[in-house]
């Protein structure tokens, strides 16, 4: 029988997705994702991997700013998969943002799911990549969104471009190495490698062969697009004997900025210019680890930097120098000379009327170890306003929110801490920093104007976060060390050319300030980008409401959005079935995390945990 309902779904969704923010019609670009086990050989020795396509680093994919790209995402493989489109804001469309137990449940081994990435005003690098346990770490590629056909860059166009894509390499399997983390309660043991582009560069054995080239003609200029896909570290990058100028952060453009080498976070993209302007040569080019723990070491990825002509090259070149490890003031003050551009043809939207201020901790801590499988007493946590996030079983926070469930999620994440003590001075041990576990939300409506400091804390030792916010970019107006002061900080604020992220990277033992206008609604994502700090909790949800207007509610959902099956093992540990204790259902709630003992409570252990280098 003929459905006017179903007809005016359809409608509504094909008229929502072309007209998105009255941008008018998009051209669709079809692409197709495998994801399967492929074979691939580094340090001398060979494992199989998940992978797109089978390959590695995954395709890149490109496309013009506010065009509508199509991904069909096929899983071939033997374990879940959810794909996360990171930067891309996706206009009223969370559906496809793909979050596992967010907002979407995964994609189980033989399915398929659409996915449309909507784009609209991003323009620059991201990427894509896995976002469920740890495959990210193998499954990931670069967005390269080009300016609409009429419009060229806002600085003179490059010779060519190249994506970098920085990553690791464990030589074991990234699910056992993830799994072994979790049944231990300690950190995942270290990567064997650092990448770039997929190979580790001549430094490690039986890479030599494989390491990367940039070649280049003298005089000309390159523009290189960097993603740090690592999963756990910030990176220095530099160029032998050149400056680079940096043009643009988080698929936004910047003021240029010339320097020496560049500071770049898990989860952030950066666009910066390499002119050819030396003697004719092979350079170096690395990328090293900010901060190491003192008992391990790491080597440097590289690769090299080619000039074409006639010249006798070096037999080896020379690396170029790095700031001292444990550089957090480096790394920061590298980020604070970041600038959007602030100019007429890209103007800034700064919100200025702030109507929600948010006081956000950002914690390591340490929960109870129920299982004879710890190395340790406790595990590792990690928390937001000591809030460890749980995610819901069988249910999405979206699909909940949107049809109405209720004993899902909780609307009630904290605006601020439950309490305000020295944040960052002085040791505190991880067992004084108690948690909750709970499926807490906070709700926006629409066009709130809102103001987050996200607050470092000096637990264990503290350590920076890189914190990326899904469905937003935002603007950093301010960073500093030690704690936020709400009386002589914000005068120091910058207000005028703040640049545009979706990551921030807060500094160790201090502080970042970011403000956003809610004008997306859907479900949306904050979480640390270090992978290990996610997987213990360092993550919660914004709920934007709808507003008044057609084009400021969220469009209905796709017709083929994968099925909860069985629980992910990312959820949680599992020892015994039933409530979290202090809760009324499986997984949600907000019942204290005692900082010791045992008991034969069911256990409901936050995925992962370790000891924090």
């Amino acid at each position: 029988m003929f459905s006017y309902r179903k007809l005016k779904v359809f409608i509504l969704c094909f008229l929502g997705i072309i007209m998105l923010g009255g941008m008018g019609p998009v051209h669709a670009l079809v692409h197709k994702f495998e994801v399967r086990r492929s074979s691939h050989t580094r340090l001398c020795s060979t494992k199989s991997m998940l992978t797109v396509n089978g390959q590695f680093p995954g395709p890149t994919i490109y496309a013009r700013r506010g065009e509508l790209v199509v991904i069909d995402v096929i899983n071939r493989a033997d374990a879940n998969i959810s794909i996360h489109w990171h930067g891309v804001k996706m206009p009223r469309y969370p559906w496809t943002d793909g979050v596992t137990q967010v907002t979407q449940c995964p994609i189980s081994p033989g399915k398929r799911f659409r996915q449309r990435m909507l784009l609209s005003n991003e323009e620059g690098t991201l990427f894509w990549h896995a976002h469920i346990d740890w495959t990210r770490a193998t499954v990931y590629g670069a967005i390269i969104i080009l300016p609409p056909k009429a419009h060229t860059y806002p600085f003179p166009k490059p010779h060519a471009q190249l994506p970098i894509l920085l990553g690791e390499w464990w030589n074991a399997d990234v699910q056992q190495v993830f799994e072994k983390s979790i049944a231990e309660g300690v950190a995942a043991d270290f990567s064997d490698a650092f990448l770039m582009n997929g190979q580790p560069g001549d430094l490690y054995p039986c890479s030599k062969q494989d390491t990367l080239k940039l070649s280049v003609e003298p005089g000309k200029t390159y523009l290189i697009r960097m993603v740090n896909a690592m999963m756990n570290y910030i990176m220095y990058f530099k160029i032998k004997d050149h400056n680079v100028t940096v043009v643009g952060m988080d698929g936004a453009y910047t003021k240029p900025l010339n320097t020496d080498h560049i500071a770049i976070a898990p989860g952030q993209t950066m666009d910066f210019l390499l002119e050819a302007n030396q003697p004719p040569s092979r350079y170096y080019m690395a990328g090293r680890v900010w901060a190491s723990p003192y008992w391990h070491t790491y080597i440097p990825t590289t690769g090299i930097v080619e000039y074409v002509g006639n010249y006798t090259p070096p037999s080896t070149p020379v690396l170029p120098s790095f700031p001292g490890f444990q550089g957090w003031a480096e790394s920061t003050h590298f980020s604070k000379r970041l600038r959007s551009l602030a100019n007429d043809n890209y103007p800034i939207k700064l919100p200025m009327n702030i109507t929600h201020n948010l006081f956000f901790t950002l914690t390591i801590n340490v929960g109870p170890c129920f299982s004879n499988s710890c190395k340790n007493d406790g595990r590792l946590l990690a928390s937001i306003n000591n809030i460890s996030m749980l995610y819901p079983e069988t249910q999405t926070i979206l699909e909940a929110y949107y049809k109405g469930i209720g004993g899902v999620f909780t609307p009630d994440f904290p605006a601020k801490p439950s309490t305000i003590f020295d944040f960052t001075q002085g040791y505190k041990p991880e067992d004084e920093g108690h948690t909750q576990f709970g499926t807490a939300v906070y709700m926006l409506d629409y066009n709130s104007e809102v103001e987050i400091v996200l607050q470092g804390t000096n637990f264990g030792i503290g350590i920076d976060h890189p914190i990326h916010l899904h469905g937003h970019n935002f603007y950093v107006i301010g960073t500093g060390f030690g704690n936020f002061d709400p009386t002589t900080d914000p005068p120091r604020y910058n207000l005028i050319d703040p640049p545009l992220m979706d990551t921030v990277s807060v500094p160790k033992n201090g502080w970042s300030t970011i403000r956003f206008k809610a004008n997306n609604p859907g479900v949306w994502y904050m979480h640390c980008h270090f992978e290990r700090h996610y997987t213990w909790g360092m993550k919660m949800v914004f709920i934007v409401k709808d507003g008044e207007a057609p084009n400021e509610k969220m469009l209905p959902p796709p017709p083929d959005m994968p099925r909860c099956e069985a629980p992910s093992q990312q959820l949680l540990i599992r020892h015994g079935h039933g409530p979290v204790p202090g809760s009324n259902r499986t997984g949600t709630g907000g019942s204290t995390v005692p900082n010791t003992g045992t008991g034969t409570e069911p256990i409901y252990h936050l995925h992962g945990s370790g000891l924090e280098p």
